[in-house]
């Protein structure tokens, strides 16, 4: 653990929170206020990049110049919209635990956030399964299953384009127990104030183009691959020789089909930072936006 970066963060947060000169909160409902809170997150969003410039391990690898501002724009001009987070990257790169952080906080300070993966959006492949006998069966005879053609791409944008105006939905659940099954309208999904988005699929197609901010993880190689080989053989139950040969697979699928969305992302975020940290951030973004005076 990052002591020197968690430590700072704490201080900032306590700053925060006990300052006697706090800021009035301003009416959202109209845009003077919203205009406003643009403003207090530029300057706000600057003071952290500046913070995390000078981490040991920074959190944030690279930002657009003018996402901030577009970003903030966009909350003036469409207030009603929900703020949707896509976040991407090549398989082992920290997508799912990056999510399971920000859903530890959500859940810390209860905030209205949704979080969906993409996975549940394979295609259904029960009966290539059956043919084939099994799934690495069907790989090894060409079955490209990170292509966008592998999944529900159109079920999944009408799905986003949903829970952005505020509809709840039912998303498809694809088993993984080896079946290849995708069961229809399996999960309920809320549409919450932010949603977050995760998953290969999540920027495929035309379904990059309705996020507010697009994410993507980038990890060291080293640890992608030791990361994968170990959930591989022990949560997955595969044998080290078929974990290995299917890493090879998702290297070239990765490269093919993930990587290129690298340059669309707003923010590319290091997969290797201490998840405490990281915590410690969403916290400060949390304070930030509730520690008006009322």
């Amino acid at each position: 653990m990052n002591e020197d970066n968690n430590n700072g963060f704490a201080h900032l947060i306590e700053k925060e929170i006990n300052s006697d000169d706090k800021i009035l909160k301003p009416d959202f409902n109209q845009k003077s206020g919203r205009e406003f809170l643009a403003f207090y997150l530029q300057a706000k969003f600057k003071q952290i990049m500046a913070f995390d410039n000078k981490a040991k391990q920074p959190i944030f690898t690279e930002i657009k110049h003018d996402f901030i501002q577009k970003f903030t724009k966009r909350l003036i001009q469409n207030p009603t919209k929900r703020i949707m987070i896509g976040i991407t990257g090549e398989s082992a790169s920290g997508k799912s635990t990056i999510c399971e952080e920000i859903k530890h906080t959500i859940e810390k300070f209860n905030m209205p956030v949704t979080i969906m993966s993409t996975d549940n959006y394979f295609n259904d492949i029960s009966s290539l399964i059956a043919k084939y006998g099994t799934f690495d069966a069907l790989r090894d005879n060409g079955y490209d299953v990170d292509s966008p053609n592998s999944f529900q791409l159109d079920i999944l944008k009408s799905d986003l384009d949903k829970l952005s105006q505020g509809e709840d939905i039912y998303t498809p659940e694809y088993l993984l127990n080896g079946t290849g099954v995708s069961v229809p309208h399996a999960k309920f999904v809320p549409s919450k104030k932010i949603v977050v988005v995760e998953g290969m699929a999540s920027m495929y197609g035309n379904n990059k183009d309705i996020y507010d901010v697009k994410v993507y993880v980038e990890t060291d190689f080293n640890l992608r691959k030791e990361r994968f080989l170990k959930r591989a053989c022990t949560e997955r139950n595969q044998d080290l020789e078929n974990a290995k040969k299917h890493w090879e697979y998702i290297l070239g699928a990765g490269e093919k089909y993930v990587k290129p969305y690298r340059n669309d992302s707003d923010i590319i975020i290091n997969g290797d930072s201490d998840l405490e940290y990281f915590a410690q951030i969403l916290e400060y973004f949390y304070t930030i936006t509730n520690n008006f005076e009322t």
